[in-house]
């Protein structure tokens, strides 16, 4: 398939909102957990599963999970300080941003992904729905891979969500019929404390 919607070239964001780690662990500590007093096991469940957040999202707040599409921009070759695992996407690259919010408006997360320009509208073809939705309407087999999780500091965030820093946030690739089809790095709000219970038991 062909693109058939143009892309935003001219885009005004230059970057994208990375967290400031405090810390971090690799698939390893994804693999094997966190200690509950670091991160409760609901947030773990969230940030550490390989279920569907969007979805996820949807069931915890009883509202359809909607995305803003705030920045698609080509990037061609460049690294875009992205995670390493940017490496085995091919080029030319383009990154798409959006926030997750309810119905109703209140921002849950922020995601930030990394596609091959030449096909993402094979998968993504209507740009303004969550991936997870897009992808469930074509049928396409998928795995999760989450690669590393971070807790960190970022003023954009804090701002966008309204909601007092530390944040949670991960990355992972997608792979569909055993290749990588997209690199995406989330950062969960504090506000999914009101159903998720407390972060850690010092939040």
């Amino acid at each position: 398939m062909t693109a058939t919607q143009p892309y935003n070239i001219h885009s005004t964001i230059k970057s994208w909102h990375r967290l400031k780690p405090i810390w971090q662990g690799d698939q390893e500590i994804v693999q094997q957990g966190l200690p509950h007093d670091q991160l409760a096991p609901t947030w773990q469940m969230l940030l550490l599963g390989d279920g569907s957040p969007t979805h996820h999202l949807q069931l915890l707040t009883g509202e359809r999970t909607e995305v803003d599409v705030i920045d698609m921009s080509l990037i061609g070759e460049c690294d875009d300080d992205a995670p390493n695992e940017i490496k085995v996407i091919s080029e030319p690259r383009l990154r798409r941003q959006v926030w997750l919010r309810t119905e109703s408006g209140k921002r849950l997360a922020y995601a930030a992904s990394w596609w091959n320009a030449s096909n993402i509208d094979d998968y993504l073809q209507n740009r303004s729905q969550p991936i997870w939705r897009s992808l469930s309407t074509l049928h396409t087999e998928l795995y999760r891979d989450v690669r590393g999780v971070y807790c960190g500091y970022s003023s954009d965030l804090e701002a966008a969500f309204k909601e007092k820093e530390p944040f949670w946030g991960r990355h992972y690739l997608f792979w569909h019929d055993r290749q990588p089809l997209t690199l995406i790095y989330e950062v969960f709000s504090p506000y999914l404390q009101k159903y998720l219970g407390k972060m850690s038991k010092n939040a």
